[in-house]
């Protein structure tokens, strides 16, 4: 039975690994430590967010360190009343620790969702894509694959995550040649707009608003949506095995499909 490792060169690892001070991000994000915990850590796991759900499913397994994607403070300043409260009652009962890493995992060169993603599709990004501030949210590349086939590939990923794939409206018998992937909410006005310049003519994303699909239309672009939950589960399965490799700790990835 292991004796743990201080929760303190996990977090330190993985805020330089992953340039938490250096990352722009939205502020509700919070990335890094989130909640601290009494340690040391003896088992990690890796949800995509961090709910109810995932902290349960943490306990269960014995994990006292939570990795997440998205983190406990999405909604912002809140009162720790009704849901709120019950999340941290738990993790406080259970001893366990969170930490959150948005756009510095989506961005990462190694353990970014949308990098992972095109690797699981058999593309081979060369250049990134979805620019906020300083970086690269996603990757782009090149290709000659039947859009229908690649929207197939995809499907078979994103169902065997919870998910499925709605594609935008296009011919049979088109040809993906140039594509991005943008995990998460990746379908945008800046998207559209950066997929235009760039060439881009299939956008592969989590989702989007319901304009996205008319607008990739008119413009002449595909976009497949293949769910939020389902493309960003890549990356932080990704980081906490290296993580839990590196400091010889076992680890679990705990499935909370969204619906989304």
């Amino acid at each position: 039975m292991t004796a743990g490792v201080p929760l303190r060169v996990l977090t330190d690892a993985m805020d330089t690994l992953l340039r938490i001070g250096d990352v722009p991000d939205y502020p509700p994000a919070l990335n890094g430590l989130q909640v601290d915990h009494r340690g040391p850590v003896t088992r990690i796991a890796a949800a995509v967010d961090g709910s109810a759900r995932t902290i349960a499913a943490a306990a269960a397994a014995g994990a006292n360190l939570l990795v997440v994607h998205h983190g406990l403070f999405w909604s912002g300043v809140q009162p720790v009343t009704g849901p709120m409260y019950a999340r941290l009652r738990m993790l406080f009962d259970h001893d366990i620790a969170v930490y959150s890493a948005h756009l510095p995992l989506d961005a990462h060169e190694t353990f970014g969702n949308s990098r992972l993603l095109a690797l699981e599709l058999g593309l081979e990004p060369v250049a990134g894509f979805g620019r906020y501030q300083t970086i690269y949210c996603g990757v782009r590349g090149e290709s000659d694959v039947d859009t229908a086939s690649l929207t197939e590939k995809l499907r078979a990923f994103a169902r065997s995550h919870g998910g499925d794939v709605v594609a935008s409206r296009h011919d049979a018998g088109r040809r993906t040649r140039r594509w991005a992937i943008c995990s998460g909410a990746g379908a945008s006005a800046d998207t559209l707009r950066e997929a235009e310049t760039l060439g881009v003519d299939t956008l592969i994303t989590g989702e989007g608003p319901h304009w996205s699909a008319v607008e990739a239309e008119e413009r002449g672009r595909v976009i497949l949506y293949a769910g939020h939950y389902a493309t960003e589960t890549l990356g932080v399965r990704a980081l906490v095995k290296h993580l839990a490799a590196t400091h010889a700790l076992p680890w679990t990835f705990l499935p909370a499909p969204t619906g989304l």
